[in-house]
């Protein structure tokens, strides 16, 4: 048999490569081009998708940019707010203050932080054993006080009245004593066991007096205290410069009611200190006799 006579089939390898149609003759079969290489596609497809996240990039940088300049911008605000607010609790709710001296040892120790409440006597009367603190100008002359320099600097100064505000530094001008007597009171110095007598009825202070420290090293009275004014004495009696001493002074020793800044009620600092400012029980008895 001839070469020319073969089988066609017997080159089917060749036979079928030269019959297999090209790319283009597929795509022109099919009606539709198929992609070469879906690979590069692939690559096409995230490189077109590179732009996108970089402008969301961006965006979220700028978002972010502008949060930080709107705090910057807010904070000064929100500082004024809090000055305000403080200055308002201050002034009129509540008040830290500085314990300067011994007069009220040891109920109160020199250092000590109290809170004082400015409201409460805005809504009650101020009652018997109760701390108060009080502006004694016009009424009482203490050589006790303690004087606070003038500051030598602006500087100086804002930081002085700061810690002022705080209860961290004594102001010069505030005392801080124990309510004995209340408005047409009679208080007097002494019984036979030398107790202070409130409209006759005997105060027993053991509890809040100085260890060791008797009702009063002088005697006084009968002493009726005047419409609108309070009978203070401090709970360490030998060395308190309070309304016995202040007799020669307008009101007799007694303190306008309109001085008062408001109720002890608190201790605050230091943390082995903490703890409330309570009414001795010794003086219900007098509150049950005055009805």
């Amino acid at each position: 048999m001839s070469k020319d006579e073969r089988d066609p089939g017997a080159d089917g390898v060749q036979d079928e490569d030269s019959a297999r149609p090209g790319p283009e003759e597929r795509s022109s079969a099919t009606g539709s081009r198929v992609p070469e290489d879906s690979g590069a596609s692939g690559v096409s497809e995230v490189v077109g998708q590179e732009p996108e996240e970089k402008a969301d990039a961006e965006m979220s940088k700028s978002q972010s940019s502008e949060k930080k300049g709107s705090f910057w911008k807010e904070l000064p605000i929100l500082i004024v707010i809090a000055v305000v607010l403080a200055f308002v609790i201050r002034t009129w709710v509540m008040q830290a203050f500085y314990i300067p001296s011994t007069s009220m040892e040891n109920t109160l120790l020199v250092g000590d932080r109290v809170l004082v409440n400015k409201v409460v006597y805005q809504i009650r009367d101020i009652e018997r054993g109760e701390v108060v603190v009080f502006n004694g100008n016009g009424s009482w002359d203490d050589p006790n006080t303690v004087t606070v320099p003038e500051p030598t600097n602006p500087v100086a100064g804002a930081f002085s009245w700061v810690q002022q505000q705080l209860g961290a530094a004594p102001t010069g001008k505030e005392y801080i004593k124990r309510v004995i007597g209340l408005p047409g009171d009679t208080v007097e110095c002494c019984d036979e066991q030398n107790r202070i007598l409130v409209n006759g009825v005997p105060l027993d202070e053991d509890a809040y007096l100085y260890p060791g420290s008797v009702a009063s090293h002088t005697e006084f009275g009968p002493v009726e205290v005047p419409e609108g004014h309070l009978w203070l004495m401090g709970d360490h009696r030998a060395i308190s410069y309070d309304s016995r001493l202040n007799q020669n002074n307008p009101g007799g020793g007694a303190v306008p009611i309109d001085h008062v800044v408001g109720r002890a009620f608190v201790i605050i600092w230091p943390f082995n200190q903490v703890g409330g400012l309570g009414v001795p029980e010794s003086f219900e008895a007098v509150d049950a006799a005055a009805g």
